[in-house]
């Protein structure tokens, strides 16, 4: 499967600079990005020795995430296109086109804004915070803070023991997505979605190469 060549029309149409990420989304990116990274190492270099007083940047870095996701939530549904991520049967049908042209050797179709393998980690990665974030809030009640005061029996001991356990799961498997998503934003050839995610802009030729231009028409 070849890649289309580029409409004339899309060539002049695209600007130099394609806006691929608004300040607004970079920003929140970035603050989930440190409280996720905040979250994984209160959480998990006391598990290998290391003492510190973690638990309260743990729960600190839990409150920032949860208000980022609910920010982000809200501002999704209210001034984005969701659907842009949204993954149905045309957006699976793409990526089996895109797995027949990789075992083909051939380069893959042109994505909208969002390649397929983008949308299924932003799926996963949601569902395994929302599940961290529920799970977190509960055992909030467990602890002392400056905003309330500690209910360790707002939940019987077997309940406790299946929020202990999602909790725990969940953050396993979101570092395991952190790393691989570390991995792809630091390859060469994927480099130019990690920059734009820095500076929030694409060029015109990163454009034409990886999308569709009639299927996501950028601003200008």
């Amino acid at each position: 499967m070849n890649v289309p060549s580029s409409p004339a029309g899309a060539r002049t149409a695209a600007p130099e600079r394609v806006v691929r990420h608004r300040l607004t989304d970079r920003f929140y990116h970035w603050i989930m990005a440190v409280s996720v990274l905040t979250l994984s190492v209160t959480a998990f270099l006391p598990i290998v020795g290391i003492k510190f007083d973690w638990v309260t940047i743990h729960w600190i870095a839990g409150v920032v995430l949860s208000a980022a996701v609910v920010f982000h939530i809200v501002r999704a549904l209210a001034a984005q296109d969701w659907r842009a991520m949204a993954v149905g049967p045309k957006a699976l049908a793409e990526g089996v086109a895109e797995l027949e042209a990789l075992a083909a050797g051939a380069p893959p179709p042109r994505a909208a804004k969002y390649p397929i393998a983008q949308r299924l980690y932003h799926l996963a990665i949601a569902v395994l915070v929302l599940i961290t974030m529920a799970s977190g809030g509960l055992m909030l009640a467990k602890i002392d803070t400056p905003l309330w005061r500690r209910d360790p029996y707002f939940l019987a001991d077997q309940d406790w023991g299946w929020v202990y356990l999602a909790h725990g799961y969940a953050a396993m498997a979101i570092l395991s997505l952190i790393l691989v998503h570390i991995y792809f934003g630091l390859r060469p050839d994927k480099w130019w979605i990690t920059r734009s995610m820095i500076r929030g802009w694409i060029t015109r030729r990163e454009y034409l190469d990886h999308h569709d231009p009639a299927r996501w028409s950028p601003e200008r």
